[in-house]
């Protein structure tokens, strides 16, 4: 089920009224301009954070905030001023806080120019502020692919976390396709292969929240997702259905079918372009 956008204007309303930007504390907030490190993870946040969460008793705007030496109420407005430079927001006439600063616009401008290096540069200072290792102690980097330097693996795999949780909170946790929400069976899905565009291989809006069957299918061509969000489902699909139940049940009822729109960082249309043109199977 799609969110339509009364639906979602409700919810922005709701947002904004638990932001409660009021008082002596939060005055008293507003008047310490945000400096850029402050921004980066703020933005890193947004990024992170379902649209339906930004409020001041989020767990992870609390936390955050704490670091940042501001009340969850503050870092919740920001997210919020963020959201009105979102596109995909406007498209669906979210118009986002009124207010907002240039400082937002310009690391709005600085990820989507670089978001392989911004992503990189949030993360680490996010784990940074937490005393927290860059990865896990679990992952393991004895192996470099590609011959890859420990430190080029390890921006890899930081760059992958930033990825998918971006993807799957922009569509709320649930596959755009069937709507399976179980998280351990998502996968943020890459439209144009990571290999084959080394500039967007963080940016959102070269990904897809799948489930991990259609991600698989996606990779191999099965099906794919039009520039008008509709999904496509290959001829290959269409022949074996016709002796096999479970195709028709898992893939041919999509046939033509919009995908659950993301609350921000809506598909590339020529990102989709080049999946449809280079990577579908039409025979």
């Amino acid at each position: 089920m799609k969110v339509e956008p009364r639906r979602t204007k409700r919810r922005y309303a709701a947002i904004r009224r638990s932001v409660d930007y009021t008082g002596p504390e939060s005055t008293l907030m507003a008047r310490r301009v945000w400096n850029r490190n402050e921004l980066v993870l703020a933005f890193n946040l947004y990024c992170k954070v379902p649209f339906g969460r930004i409020h001041r008793r989020n767990p992870e705007i609390v936390l955050l905030a704490k670091i940042l030496d501001r009340t969850p109420s503050a870092l919740s407005w920001k997210l919020a001023n963020f959201a009105r430079l979102d596109p995909a927001l406007r498209k669906r006439g979210i118009q986002g806080a009124g207010h907002g600063s240039s400082g937002e616009i310009e690391i709005w401008k600085e990820f989507n120019d670089d978001w392989e290096a911004l992503a990189f540069e949030s993360e680490s200072a996010l784990r940074q502020s937490r005393h927290e290792p860059l990865l896990p102690s679990t992952d393991d980097l004895t192996a470099f692919p590609e011959g890859l330097t420990r430190e080029a693996l390890t921006r890899v795999r930081v760059n992958q976390g930033f990825f998918r949780s971006a993807v799957l909170a922009a569509y709320n946790d649930r596959c755009c396709i069937t709507g399976l929400s179980s998280r351990q069976l998502l996968v943020a899905s890459h439209i144009v292969p990571w290999a084959t565009d080394s500039t967007n291989r963080t940016n959102p809006r070269n990904g897809l929240c799948l489930s991990a069957l259609h991600d698989r299918a996606f990779d191999c061509g099965l099906i794919t997702v039009m520039a008008d969000l509709t999904v496509r489902i290959s001829p290959r699909v269409h022949k074996s259905a016709t002796r096999d139940a479970a195709l028709r049940e898992l893939f041919l009822r999509y046939e033509s079918s919009r995908i659950l729109l993301p609350s921000r960082f809506l598909p590339d249309a020529e990102f989709l372009r080049y999946h449809n043109d280079n990577i579908f199977q039409v025979e």
